[in-house]
Protein backbone atom coordinates (compact mmCIF):
# COMPACT_ATOMS: atom_id res chain seq x y z
CA UNK A 1 0.00 0.00 0.00
CA UNK A 2 1.55 3.26 -1.11
CA UNK A 3 1.39 6.56 0.78
CA UNK A 4 -1.15 7.89 -1.71
CA UNK A 5 -3.31 4.81 -1.24
CA UNK A 6 -3.11 5.15 2.53
CA UNK A 7 -4.09 8.82 2.33
CA UNK A 8 -7.04 7.93 0.12
CA UNK A 9 -8.15 5.32 2.66
CA UNK A 10 -7.84 7.82 5.51
CA UNK A 11 -10.03 10.26 3.60
CA UNK A 12 -12.55 7.55 2.73
CA UNK A 13 -12.90 6.41 6.35
CA UNK A 14 -13.15 9.98 7.66
CA UNK A 15 -15.95 10.75 5.21
CA UNK A 16 -17.88 7.52 5.75
CA UNK A 17 -17.49 6.93 9.48
CA UNK A 18 -15.79 9.91 11.09
CA UNK A 19 -12.78 7.75 11.95
CA UNK A 20 -9.70 9.96 12.18
CA UNK A 21 -6.99 7.47 11.25
CA UNK A 22 -3.51 8.63 12.25
CA UNK A 23 -0.38 7.65 10.27
CA UNK A 24 0.87 5.40 13.07
CA UNK A 25 -2.24 3.23 12.70
CA UNK A 26 -1.12 1.99 9.30
CA UNK A 27 -0.36 -1.42 10.81
CA UNK A 28 -3.99 -1.62 11.93
CA UNK A 29 -5.18 -1.04 8.37
CA UNK A 30 -3.14 -3.94 7.05
CA UNK A 31 -4.22 -6.36 9.80
CA UNK A 32 -7.93 -5.54 9.53
CA UNK A 33 -8.28 -5.15 5.78
CA UNK A 34 -6.26 -8.16 4.63
CA UNK A 35 -9.19 -10.49 5.52
CA UNK A 36 -11.50 -8.18 3.53
CA UNK A 37 -9.23 -8.65 0.51
CA UNK A 38 -9.50 -12.43 0.86
CA UNK A 39 -13.28 -12.26 1.25
CA UNK A 40 -13.69 -10.42 -2.05
CA UNK A 41 -10.94 -12.24 -3.94
CA UNK A 42 -8.61 -9.23 -4.16
CA UNK A 43 -4.88 -9.84 -4.37
CA UNK A 44 -3.70 -6.84 -2.35
CA UNK A 45 -4.69 -3.79 -0.34
CA UNK A 46 -3.88 -1.78 -3.42
CA UNK A 47 -6.55 -3.67 -5.33
CA UNK A 48 -8.98 -3.10 -2.48
CA UNK A 49 -8.37 0.63 -2.50
CA UNK A 50 -8.70 0.60 -6.28
CA UNK A 51 -12.15 -0.96 -5.87
CA UNK A 52 -13.08 1.77 -3.39
CA UNK A 53 -12.04 4.45 -5.84
CA UNK A 54 -14.32 2.98 -8.50
CA UNK A 55 -17.25 3.39 -6.12
CA UNK A 56 -19.22 0.62 -7.74
CA UNK A 57 -19.32 -2.01 -4.99
CA UNK A 58 -21.28 -1.03 -1.91
CA UNK A 59 -20.55 -4.37 -0.23
CA UNK A 60 -16.80 -3.72 -0.35
CA UNK A 61 -17.28 -0.18 0.93
CA UNK A 62 -19.37 -1.38 3.89
CA UNK A 63 -16.92 -4.20 4.64
CA UNK A 64 -14.00 -1.76 4.79
CA UNK A 65 -15.81 0.62 7.13
CA UNK A 66 -17.02 -2.18 9.40
CA UNK A 67 -13.59 -3.83 9.50
CA UNK A 68 -11.99 -0.59 10.65
CA UNK A 69 -14.63 0.13 13.30
CA UNK A 70 -13.67 -0.87 16.83
CA UNK A 71 -16.40 -2.90 18.54
CA UNK A 72 -14.83 -3.51 21.94
CA UNK A 73 -17.56 -3.85 24.55
CA UNK A 74 -18.72 -6.02 27.43
CA UNK A 75 -21.57 -6.24 29.91
CA UNK A 76 -21.70 -3.42 32.49
CA UNK A 77 -18.52 -1.95 31.04
CA UNK A 78 -16.79 0.37 33.56
CA UNK A 79 -19.67 -0.37 35.98
CA UNK A 80 -20.08 3.24 37.20
CA UNK A 81 -22.34 4.39 34.31
CA UNK A 82 -24.72 1.53 35.11
CA UNK A 83 -24.65 2.05 38.87
CA UNK A 84 -25.38 5.71 38.18
CA UNK A 85 -28.35 4.75 36.00
CA UNK A 86 -29.76 2.38 38.63
CA UNK A 87 -29.20 4.60 41.66
CA UNK A 88 -29.75 8.11 40.27
CA UNK A 89 -30.78 8.56 36.65
CA UNK A 90 -33.62 6.05 36.63
CA UNK A 91 -35.23 7.22 39.90
CA UNK A 92 -34.89 10.84 38.75
CA UNK A 93 -36.50 10.07 35.39
CA UNK A 94 -39.35 8.15 37.05
CA UNK A 95 -40.11 11.10 39.30
CA UNK A 96 -39.76 13.65 36.51
CA UNK A 97 -41.91 11.72 34.00
CA UNK A 98 -44.53 10.44 36.45
CA UNK A 99 -47.38 12.24 34.70
CA UNK A 100 -46.68 10.86 31.23
CA UNK A 101 -45.16 7.53 32.34
CA UNK A 102 -42.76 7.30 29.46
CA UNK A 103 -39.00 6.67 29.45
CA UNK A 104 -36.71 6.72 26.42
CA UNK A 105 -33.06 5.61 26.40
CA UNK A 106 -30.62 5.69 23.48
CA UNK A 107 -27.41 3.67 23.21
CA UNK A 108 -25.75 5.55 20.36
CA UNK A 109 -22.86 3.15 19.74
CA UNK A 110 -24.33 -0.16 20.82
CA UNK A 111 -21.89 -2.53 19.13
CA UNK A 112 -22.85 -6.17 19.78
CA UNK A 113 -25.52 -5.28 22.33
CA UNK A 114 -23.92 -5.70 25.74
CA UNK A 115 -24.60 -2.08 26.74
CA UNK A 116 -28.33 -1.94 25.90
CA UNK A 117 -28.87 -5.41 27.34
CA UNK A 118 -27.12 -4.36 30.55
CA UNK A 119 -29.62 -1.50 30.82
CA UNK A 120 -32.49 -3.86 29.96
CA UNK A 121 -31.50 -6.13 32.85
CA UNK A 122 -31.44 -3.16 35.24
CA UNK A 123 -34.89 -2.14 34.02
CA UNK A 124 -36.15 -5.68 34.42
CA UNK A 125 -34.91 -5.67 38.00
CA UNK A 126 -36.91 -2.46 38.51
CA UNK A 127 -40.03 -3.88 36.82
CA UNK A 128 -42.43 -3.33 39.76
CA UNK A 129 -41.69 0.40 39.66
CA UNK A 130 -42.22 0.51 35.89
CA UNK A 131 -45.67 -1.10 35.78
CA UNK A 132 -47.80 0.88 33.35
CA UNK A 133 -44.83 2.71 31.90
CA UNK A 134 -43.82 2.86 28.24
CA UNK A 135 -40.09 2.13 28.23
CA UNK A 136 -38.05 2.25 25.04
CA UNK A 137 -34.39 1.43 24.48
CA UNK A 138 -33.13 2.44 21.04
CA UNK A 139 -29.73 0.98 20.17
CA UNK A 140 -27.84 2.13 17.08
CA UNK A 141 -24.54 1.34 15.46
CA UNK A 142 -22.77 2.02 12.18
CA UNK A 143 -22.13 -1.66 11.56
CA UNK A 144 -24.96 -3.84 10.27
CA UNK A 145 -22.91 -6.91 11.15
CA UNK A 146 -22.74 -6.17 14.87
CA UNK A 147 -26.40 -5.13 14.91
CA UNK A 148 -27.41 -8.53 13.57
CA UNK A 149 -25.33 -10.22 16.27
CA UNK A 150 -26.90 -7.99 18.91
CA UNK A 151 -30.43 -8.84 17.76
CA UNK A 152 -29.70 -12.55 18.18
CA UNK A 153 -28.37 -11.96 21.68
CA UNK A 154 -25.99 -14.91 21.40
CA UNK A 155 -22.70 -14.64 23.28
CA UNK A 156 -19.71 -16.87 23.81
CA UNK A 157 -18.67 -18.12 27.23
CA UNK A 158 -15.85 -15.53 27.18
CA UNK A 159 -18.29 -12.70 26.45
CA UNK A 160 -20.70 -13.56 29.28
CA UNK A 161 -17.78 -13.83 31.70
CA UNK A 162 -16.84 -10.18 31.07
CA UNK A 163 -18.74 -8.05 33.55
CA UNK A 164 -21.93 -10.11 33.82
CA UNK A 165 -22.85 -11.23 37.37
CA UNK A 166 -23.17 -15.00 37.45
CA UNK A 167 -26.61 -14.81 39.08
CA UNK A 168 -27.86 -12.75 36.14
CA UNK A 169 -26.32 -15.16 33.66
CA UNK A 170 -28.43 -17.89 35.26
CA UNK A 171 -31.50 -15.65 35.51
CA UNK A 172 -31.53 -14.04 32.07
CA UNK A 173 -29.63 -16.39 29.73
CA UNK A 174 -30.16 -19.85 28.29
CA UNK A 175 -27.28 -22.02 27.14
CA UNK A 176 -27.46 -22.85 23.43
CA UNK A 177 -24.70 -25.30 22.56
CA UNK A 178 -21.46 -23.56 23.50
CA UNK A 179 -23.11 -20.12 23.55
CA UNK A 180 -25.49 -18.24 25.81
CA UNK A 181 -28.61 -16.44 24.56
CA UNK A 182 -30.25 -13.61 26.44
CA UNK A 183 -33.96 -14.02 27.15
CA UNK A 184 -36.45 -13.05 24.46
CA UNK A 185 -38.19 -10.76 26.95
CA UNK A 186 -35.01 -8.67 27.14
CA UNK A 187 -34.30 -8.82 23.42
CA UNK A 188 -37.77 -7.44 22.77
CA UNK A 189 -36.99 -4.43 24.96
CA UNK A 190 -34.32 -3.15 22.55
CA UNK A 191 -35.02 -1.57 19.17
CA UNK A 192 -31.85 -1.99 17.07
CA UNK A 193 -31.27 0.34 14.13
CA UNK A 194 -28.35 0.98 11.78
CA UNK A 195 -27.20 4.58 12.12
CA UNK A 196 -24.16 6.62 11.15
CA UNK A 197 -23.56 9.33 13.74
CA UNK A 198 -22.23 11.58 10.97
CA UNK A 199 -25.75 11.68 9.52
CA UNK A 200 -28.86 13.30 10.94
CA UNK A 201 -30.54 11.44 13.79
CA UNK A 202 -33.23 14.06 14.42
CA UNK A 203 -35.93 11.56 13.44
CA UNK A 204 -35.15 9.47 16.55
CA UNK A 205 -36.81 12.05 18.77
CA UNK A 206 -35.83 13.09 22.29
CA UNK A 207 -34.39 10.85 24.99
CA UNK A 208 -34.24 11.00 28.76
CA UNK A 209 -30.87 9.23 28.85
CA UNK A 210 -28.28 8.92 26.09
CA UNK A 211 -25.26 6.63 26.27
CA UNK A 212 -22.63 7.59 23.68
CA UNK A 213 -19.56 6.00 25.16
CA UNK A 214 -16.14 5.33 23.68
CA UNK A 215 -16.94 6.44 20.13
CA UNK A 216 -16.05 10.14 20.13
CA UNK A 217 -12.43 9.23 20.85
CA UNK A 218 -12.12 8.10 17.22
CA UNK A 219 -13.27 11.46 15.81
CA UNK A 220 -11.36 14.68 15.24
CA UNK A 221 -12.37 17.83 17.15
CA UNK A 222 -14.72 19.35 14.52
CA UNK A 223 -16.57 16.03 14.17
CA UNK A 224 -16.83 15.67 17.95
CA UNK A 225 -18.28 19.19 18.20
CA UNK A 226 -20.83 18.48 15.50
CA UNK A 227 -21.97 15.17 17.00
CA UNK A 228 -22.18 16.61 20.52
CA UNK A 229 -24.28 19.55 19.36
CA UNK A 230 -26.70 17.19 17.66
CA UNK A 231 -26.78 14.88 20.68
CA UNK A 232 -27.74 17.88 22.81
CA UNK A 233 -30.65 18.54 20.46
CA UNK A 234 -31.96 14.99 21.09
CA UNK A 235 -31.58 15.22 24.86
CA UNK A 236 -34.70 16.00 26.89
CA UNK A 237 -34.52 19.29 28.86
CA UNK A 238 -33.63 17.47 32.10
CA UNK A 239 -31.97 14.53 30.37
CA UNK A 240 -28.56 12.97 30.95
CA UNK A 241 -25.76 12.18 28.50
CA UNK A 242 -23.07 9.67 29.43
CA UNK A 243 -19.74 9.63 27.62
CA UNK A 244 -16.71 7.37 27.98
CA UNK A 245 -14.08 7.95 30.64
CA UNK A 246 -11.65 9.44 28.11
CA UNK A 247 -14.25 11.72 26.51
CA UNK A 248 -15.45 15.23 27.37
CA UNK A 249 -17.56 18.10 26.07
CA UNK A 250 -15.19 20.74 27.39
CA UNK A 251 -13.84 22.90 24.60
CA UNK A 252 -16.12 21.22 22.07
CA UNK A 253 -19.63 22.57 22.76
CA UNK A 254 -21.28 25.13 25.02
CA UNK A 255 -24.61 23.32 24.91
CA UNK A 256 -23.61 20.65 27.44
CA UNK A 257 -21.93 20.83 30.82
CA UNK A 258 -20.27 18.21 33.04
CA UNK A 259 -21.91 17.18 36.28
CA UNK A 260 -19.85 18.41 39.25
CA UNK A 261 -19.83 15.04 41.01
CA UNK A 262 -20.20 12.30 38.42
CA UNK A 263 -17.44 11.87 35.88
CA UNK A 264 -18.70 11.16 32.37
CA UNK A 265 -22.19 12.57 33.08
CA UNK A 266 -23.39 15.64 31.18
CA UNK A 267 -26.59 17.66 30.94
CA UNK A 268 -27.79 20.78 29.18
CA UNK A 269 -25.61 23.75 30.06
CA UNK A 270 -27.12 26.29 32.40
CA UNK A 271 -28.01 29.75 31.02
CA UNK A 272 -25.26 32.35 31.16
CA UNK A 273 -26.69 33.72 34.39
CA UNK A 274 -26.20 30.32 36.03
CA UNK A 275 -22.64 29.04 35.47
CA UNK A 276 -22.25 25.29 35.15
CA UNK A 277 -20.43 25.07 38.46
CA UNK A 278 -23.54 26.48 40.21
CA UNK A 279 -25.90 23.87 38.81
CA UNK A 280 -27.62 21.89 41.58
CA UNK A 281 -26.45 18.28 41.69
CA UNK A 282 -28.78 15.43 40.81
CA UNK A 283 -30.54 13.96 43.79
CA UNK A 284 -29.11 10.60 44.74
CA UNK A 285 -32.00 8.19 45.16
CA UNK A 286 -32.05 4.78 46.74
CA UNK A 287 -31.06 1.83 44.57
CA UNK A 288 -33.73 -0.02 42.61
Amino acid sequence: MTELEFEYLRSFLKQRSGLALTPEKRYLVESRLTPVCRRFGLASLGDLIGALKLGQNGAIERAVVEAMTTNETFFFRDRMPFDLFRDTLLPEALARNASRRKLRIWCAASSTGQEPYSLAMLLQEAAPRLAGWQVEIVATDLSTEVIEKAKLGLYSHFEVQRGLPVQWLIKYFTQVGEQWQIAQSLRSMVDYRQLNLLHSFASLGQFDVIYCRNVLIYFDAPTKSDVLARLAAQLAPDGALLLGAAETVIGLTDRLAPHPKHRGLYSHAAPAARPAEMMPPLRVAAGV
